[in-house]
């Protein structure tokens, strides 16, 4: 599996942070189907926070149908968490989605800016008038 990261400073829980990079990598098809995550511990002690908080990760991920946790056999990959696009669809958004953040690097946007505006622009209706369409 390709390396998690944290950022303890950030404003967003490490636990959303680990859940929401496993969800990235399992819809970019980087895990796949039957692929193994490390435990808990294993991931805990690699980013260097709790194993609750890798575990409610897990478990949110599991919420959503993207892993499946047995006992003996760990946390395993199921599903992608969103399959109406192909991973060629999600690649090439994902693309996007880094010119989107060098942009807005480029413009002087910290992280917590530009997640700030996705966020915001996930929020509305798709074909809502933008607010300075509204004056």
């Amino acid at each position: 599996m390709k390396t998690l990261t944290v950022d303890l400073d950030s404003p967003v829980p490490v636990y959303e942070q680990i859940r929401a990079q496993v969800a990235a990598l399992v819809s970019l098809g980087s895990l796949n189907p039957g692929d193994r995550l490390p435990s808990s511990r294993e991931l805990a002690r690699d980013l260097g926070v709790a194993v609750g908080t890798v575990q409610r990760a897990y478990r949110e991920l599991e919420a959503a149908g993207a892993v499946s946790s047995r006992p003996r056999t760990g946390t395993v990959v199921t599903a992608p968490t969103h399959r109406r696009s192909s991973v060629a669809d999600q690649r090439s958004f994902a693309d996007l989605a880094t010119q989107m953040v060098v942009r807005g690097r480029e413009l002087g946007l910290d992280d917590s800016a530009i997640l700030d505006v996705v966020t915001g622009l996930l929020q509305k209706p798709v074909g809502a008038p933008r607010t300075d369409d509204l004056r």
